[in-house]
């Protein structure tokens, strides 16, 4: 029997895998998750984006527009410091960072600090944004490889039934 052919690919499973850490994300309206893959093809760390250890999600905001200390932005660890954090203190250099949202200037420091060589990402929605200008402005600086995932499928789908097994 020859072997399945629709199996994923090595960055559809990784893309994966931080879209599946999103989902743990609590914020209403933007769930980012990022997986860091080391050159051999394990997984390092994963991260979403929330509030840090020991501050509760039901406490503080979770709103984009207003008073900038009532809104989110102050509090909300981003995916990709989280996953770097979530290592730690494991050496990431030469590490692969998937990220569904190209990273803003904040994280493009600390995955450039963390040795991080490639950020592999699907949307640059906020591309002409001055955050993510300064943050390609600073990861090809520091000469990250920079690749924009254009999976073969659109959906890949989960089942918990032991059928489906």
């Amino acid at each position: 029997m020859p072997k399945r052919e629709d199996y994923i690919s090595w960055d559809e499973y990784f893309m994966g895998v931080s879209l599946l850490s999103a989902r743990r994300s609590k914020d209403p309206n933007t769930q980012v998750g990022a997986c860091i893959v080391n050159p051999e093809k394990r997984i390092m760390s994963v991260g979403y984006n929330g509030f840090p250890a020991g501050c509760s999600d039901d406490e503080f905001p979770w709103e984009r527009e207003g008073e900038h200390l009532e809104t989110k932005y102050p509090y909300v660890c981003h995916a990709e410091l989280n996953a770097i954090l979530n290592c730690r203190g494991a050496n990431l250099t030469g590490c692969t960072i998937y990220v569904a949202l190209f990273p803003c200037n904040e994280c493009a420091k600390a995955i450039i600090q963390s040795g991080i060589k490639e950020v592999v990402y699907l949307s640059d929605k906020y591309a002409n944004s001055a955050e993510t200008i300064a943050s390609k402005r600073m990861l090809n600086a520091a000469e990250i490889k920079l690749t924009r995932l254009m999976p073969k499928r659109d959906i890949i789908s989960i089942s918990y039934k032991e059928k489906d097994i």
